[in-house]
C-alpha cells in the first residue's frame, strides 16, 4: 500500500538525513591494516605535555592509492570517535582558499553556517570554539604549498585542548613538511592479492561459483594490470561487472592500451579502458561533469536534469527520461567515476564527488566545452582569457566582494550557465545585466541561480531564451514573474521553490505546454494558481497547488480542483487550501483515484483558519477526503 503521514508540518517534502563525507563503507575495503593500525595509533597516543606545536600526520601518496579512504577508515574508529570532542573534515583541493576552509571549520565546530565576512574573524571564533576541546581536524588533499596561507590556521590552532591532532591527505612529501608534520605514512601500492580482492569482489558480484571459476585466471591477470591502485581496481572491477562471456573479458585484457604506461595526458590505463567501453550517450553525460570544480558536491538531481535539459537522454514511448537518467547514473557510479556518496534516510543517493583523476578525465574528453570558474575580486580580465570560444557550459563561482563577470555574455554559444556565490554583492547583477545576459545568451538550454540574489522583477526578454529547458529562481525575492516567460515553449523544469515573496503567477503558465515540472514549494504569498495549470498536461510533479472555492474572490480566473482531472501523467503532487472547498462533488469529478503513475500525495485543509475565517466542520473535511479516493497505489500520502 502507501505509507501514511498525518499531521504534517509546513514542509511535507521528503527528510532528508546525509551521511557525513567523513563515514565510509569498511566492508568494501581491502587491505591497508597495516596502514590503518600505525595512523589510529598516531591518532590516540597522547603527546608529552613538553612537546611544543600541534600534532600534525601527513599521508602522502599518488592520486588513486587511497589516501582519502585511509583518512576515514580512521575518523571512523570507535576508539578515535571517543578521543576526541570533535572531528572536522574539510576538503581543500587544488586551491587553499582561507575564507571558505576556515567557514567550513566553523561550521563544523558550530553546526551552523557563519555570516562572517573576514578571515581573521572567523580565525578569532574557531579559537573561541575550540577552547577546551580536543579536535581532530582532517585536511584532505592538499595541494598549495604556500605556508603564508597555512600559518595563520596553525597559530590559531594551537588553542585547543592538549592531545588535538591535524590530519592531512597529499600528493606532495613537500607540502607535509611545510605545514610542519609531526609523523608521516607514506602509502604504496596494495600488494596483489589485496588488489585482486578488490577487484574481484565487484567484477564477480553476483555471479554463479562455475562463472567466477571460469573467468578467475583471465581476472587475475587484468587485476595485476592494475599495478596495485584501489582506484584502478575498482574502475577495472566495476567495468568487467557488466561483462558477461568470457570473450569480452579477453578482448579487454588483450587491448592495446595496456601498452601504454600512461596514456595521453597521465591518465591511468584502466580509467581510459572504462570510459571507452561506456556507450555513446554516457559518455557524453560523463564528460559534462566537467563543468563542475574538483571537489563539488554534486546533487544527483541536478545532474540528472542538467543531462535532461541538454537532450543527452533518450527514452523510448513508454520511458521516463528521469528514469534513463538514474540509469546512467547508476552506470558511472558502477564504474567508480563517482564516489563519497551522501545518502537519504532511505539509502537514496543525494549528492556525490569525483576522484580528482577522474575529473582530469572528464575536462579532458570534454574538449574544452566545459569549464568552472571561481571569481575573487575584479577579475574580468582572466574571465574574457579563460573563456575559450570552445565552452558551452560553464558555472561561475561568485567569491567576496566580487561582481558578475559582464564577459559571460559575449560567449552567446553556452547552453549551460550555472552561477554560484559564496560571498556575493547583491548589487552587482542588476535589471540592465540581466537583461543583456538574456539579450545574449539565446542558446542557452539550462540557467540556474540557485544563491545568487536577482532582481524584484524579472526582465520581460527572457522570453529571448526560446531554447530554455531547465530555470532556476528558487529562493529569490521577485514578486511576481512576467507574462514574456509563457513564451519559452520549450521549458520542462521551473524551480521557484522558496519564493517567499511571489504573490501569483503568470496568467499564460497554460502555453508552457512541455512543461513536466513545476518546483513551488514554500511560495506561500501565492494567492491563487492561474487556470492555465489544467492545459500542462505533461506534468509529472506539481509540488503544490492552491484550489480555489466557488466563493473565492478569484474564482473565475483561479485553478478549482475538477481543474486538474486531466493531469494524467502526475507522479508527485500537493493540494492545498481544501478547506475552500465546500462542493463535494468537485471532489469527485477530480477523478484522482484514476491517476495511476501518481506516488505521493499532499492534502491539505487548513487555508481558512490560517486567514482568520470560521473553521469548517471537521465531518465536512471528512467527507471531502472520501470524494477524493486517493489511489489505493500510493506510496506517500501525507494529511
Amino acid at each position: 500500500m502507501f505509507k501514511f503521514v498525518g499531521s504534517v508540518s509546513k514542509s511535507s517534502e521528503r527528510p532528508r538525513r546525509v551521511q557525513s563525507t567523513s563515514l565510509i563503507d569498511e566492508e568494501e575495503i581491502c587491505g591497508r591494516v597495516g596502514e590503518r593500525n600505525a595512523l589510529v595509533s598516531m591518532l590516540l597516543c597522547e603527546s608529552s605535555e613538553q612537546q611544543k606545536g600541534l600534532h600534525i600526520i601527513s599521508i602522502v601518496g599518488m592520486g588513486g592509492i587511497g589516501k582519502t579512504t585511509l583518512a576515514q577508515l580512521a575518523c571512523n574508529h570507535d576508539e578515535v570517535k571517543r578521543q576526541f570532542d570533535k572531528i572536522l573534515w574539510v576538503c581543500v583541493s587544488e586551491t587553499f582558499d582561507e575564507f571558505r576552509i576556515a567557514k567550513a571549520m566553523l561550521e563544523a565546530l558550530t553546526g551552523s553556517t557563519s555570516n562572517l565576512d573576514a578571515l581573521q574573524s572567523l580565525l578569532i571564533s574557531i579559537d573561541e570554539s575550540i577552547a577546551g576541546k580536543r579536535f581532530l581536524l582532517v585536511l584532505d588533499d592538499v595541494w598549495d604549498g604556500d605556508y603564508i596561507k597555512w600559518e595563520p590556521f596553525y597559530h590559531c590552532l594551537k588553542k585547543g585542548l592538549h592531545g588535538s591532532k591535524i590530519l592531512i591527505t597529499t600528493r606532495n612529501e613537500s607540502i607535509a613538511s611545510m605545514m610542519r608534520s609531526t609523523d608521516v605514512i607514506s602509502i604504496k601500492e596494495l600488494a596483489e592479492e589485496e588488489c585482486w580482492a578488490l577487484f574481484k569482489q565487484l567484477a564477480f558480484f553476483g555471479r554463479s561459483t562455475e562463472e567466477c571459476e571460469k573467468l578467475e585466471q583471465i581476472g587475475q591477470r587484468i587485476a595485476r594490470k592494475c599495478k596495485g591502485l584501489p582506484l584502478a581496481a575498482k574502475t577495472m572491477g566495476g567495468l568487467m561487472s557488466s561483462k558477461k562471456t568470457e570473450e569480452e573479458w579477453k578482448r579487454i585484457l588483450n587491448s592495446d592500451l595496456w601498452k601504454v604506461e600512461e596514456i595521453e595526458k597521465g591518465f591511468l590505463t584502466p580509467l581510459w579502458l572504462s570510459y571507452n567501453d561506456l556507450p555513446s550517450r554516457v559518455k557524453r553525460c560523463f564528460s559534462y561533469c566537467a563543468v563542475f570544480p574538483k571537489d563539488y558536491n554534486i546533487e544527483k538531481d541536478k545532474l540528472i536534469t542538467l543531462w535532461m535539459a541538454q537532450g543527452y537522454l533518450s527514452a523510448e514511448e513508454d520511458e521516463e527520461l528521469e528514469t534513463i537518467g538514474e540509469e546512467y547514473f547508476g552506470i558511472l557510479a558502477s564504474r567508480s567515476f563517482f564516489q563519497e556518496f551522501e545518502k537519504s534516510y532511505d539509502n537514496r543517493i543525494i549528492k556525490c564527488k569525483m576522484h580528482d583523476m577522474v575529473h582530469d578525465l572528464a575536462q579532458f574528453v570534454s574538449e574544452n566545452e566545459c569549464l568552472s570558474l571561481e571569481i575573487n575580486g575584479s577579475e574580468e580580465l582572466n574571465v574574457k582569457k579563460s573563456l575559450d570560444e570552445k565552452v558551452r557550459h560553464l558555472m561561475l563561482i561568485i567569491g567576496k566582494e566580487s561582481t558578475f563577470p559582464i564577459s559571460t555574455c559575449r560567449t552567446k554559444r553556452i547552453r549551460s550557465l550555472l552561477i554560484e556565490c559564496r560571498r556575493f554583492d547583491h548589487s552587482s547583477l542588476n535589471g540592465e545585466i540581466l537583461e543583456e545576459l538574456f539579450r545574449e545568451l539565446t542558446s542557452l538550454r539550462a540557467l540556474d541561480f540557485p544563491s545568487l540574489y536577482l532582481p524584484s522583477e524579472i526582465p520581460r526578454n527572457i522570453k529571448k531564451l526560446i531554447h530554455l529547458r531547465y530555470l532556476n529562481l528558487s529562493g529569490q525575492k521577485i514578486e511576481k514573474l512576467p507574462e514574456a516567460l509563457c513564451e519559452l515553449y520549450n521549458l520542462e523544469k521551473l524551480d521557484i521553490c522558496s519564493c517567499s515573496c511571489l504573490k501569483e503567477l503568470p496568467e499564460g503558465i497554460g502555453k508552457l505546454i512541455n512543461m513536466k515540472y513545476l518546483l513551488n514549494r514554500d511560495t506561500d504569498s501565492v494567492r491563487y494558481m492561474p487556470v492555465g495549470i489544467a492545459r500542462l498536461k505533461s506534468l509529472r510533479t506539481l509540488e503544490e497547488v492552491r484550489v480555489s472555492g466557488r466563493g473565492c474572490l478569484d474564482g473565475r480566473k483561479a485553478c478549482r480542483l475538477e481543474s486538474l482531472k486531466n493531469l494524467e501523467h502526475l507522479q508527485i503532487c500537493g493540494i492545498r487550501g481544501l478547506g475552500d472547498v465546500s462542493d463535494v462533488g468537485e471532489a469527485k469529478r477530480l477523478e484522482l483515484d484514476k491517476k495511476k503513475y501518481l506516488f505521493s500525495l499532499t492534502l491539505k485543509f487548513d487555508e481558512k483558519e490560517k486567514r482568520g475565517g470560521e473553521r469548517r466542520k471537521n465531518e465536512d473535511d471528512q467527507l471531502l477526503l472520501e470524494a477524493l479516493r486517493p489511489p489505493p497505489y500510493l506510496k506517500e500520502l501525507a494529511i
